[in-house]
């Protein structure tokens, strides 16, 4: 598969951000391994960041494909950041970002509860043109308690509060059928949900979707420009979640945003 995605095919007035559980290249509805829908997809919305969850770096089941370097090649953006949190007998999956701006810091730490199945979160400092901004990409586990868990551990962690000082944005697969997390460790933390109300975020499945799993979350300084998921056939079909894209400016308070999308 030859790259051919240019940084320069669009000019936006916003930064986008695209955060998307590719299921590992598995269409959700008819089980076909086609890791060109999934970039057909992304390359539709011209993203400037890319958080994907469920890579699969050599594996039986995606021909052994090296899923981030393919994506890396593809999209050649100039930073890129792969987390292993499943480990399976060849290979396993995990996280992967992908930015056009580089990181002034980045780091990876586990969220893995216990006996549970490995997760994990993924911290960078990104340098973009509108000044630098933390942004967390992550993957939470299957259970309600052991998520909220996952969330404290995070917004607690030493290497997390690193960038304390600086306008904040996170986004993954939550698995929070309830939306319970809003209310929760976030809004202790004064974090503001973007993907609210639920109703208007439906991600899983794709085909028809009913749960609002995949999340955004902003503190300080991040205006909302637009948020909203991916919906064509070719998302239908490409995995079992649809992708959420986010239009945003820092230097800007999110609340307006917020409050007209909440009516």
């Amino acid at each position: 598969m030859r790259p051919h995605y240019s940084l320069a095919n669009k000019i936006k007035s916003n930064m986008r951000l695209l955060s998307y559980n590719i299921h590992k290249g598995i269409g959700g509805r008819d089980r076909r391994y086609q890791l060109e829908r999934v970039i057909g997809v992304i390359e539709q919305e011209n993203p400037d960041i890319i958080c994907l969850h469920e890579v699969d770096r050599n594996v039986k089941r995606s021909r052994f494909n090296n899923q981030p370097k393919i994506f890396a090649d593809y999209f050649n953006m100039p930073e890129s950041l792969y987390q292993l949190n499943v480990k399976l007998k060849t290979g396993g999956y995990g996280n992967l970002i992908l930015s056009r701006w580089s990181f002034l810091s980045q780091h990876q730490i586990s969220l893995t509860n216990k006996w549970r199945k490995a997760r994990g979160a993924q911290i960078v400092l990104i340098d973009s043109p509108e000044g630098p901004f933390q942004l967390v990409n992550f993957h939470l586990g299957l259970a309600e308690k052991e998520r909220h868990w996952q969330i404290n551990h995070l917004l607690t962690h030493r290497l997390f509060r690193e960038g304390n000082d600086h306008p904040s944005l996170i986004v993954g697969d939550t698995n929070d059928w309830r939306n319970t997390l809003a209310n929760g460790k976030f809004s202790e933390f004064e974090y503001q949900e973007v993907t609210s109300p639920p109703s208007r975020f439906r991600s899983f499945p794709a085909y028809m979707p009913v749960g609002t799993l995949d999340k955004a979350f902003i503190r300080g300084e991040i205006g909302i420009r637009q948020a909203r998921l991916a919906r064509s056939q070719l998302s239908r079909q490409a995995s079992d979640h649809l992708p959420l894209v986010i239009d945003f400016h820092l230097n800007e308070h999110a609340s307006e945003w917020i409050k007209k999308a909440g009516q």
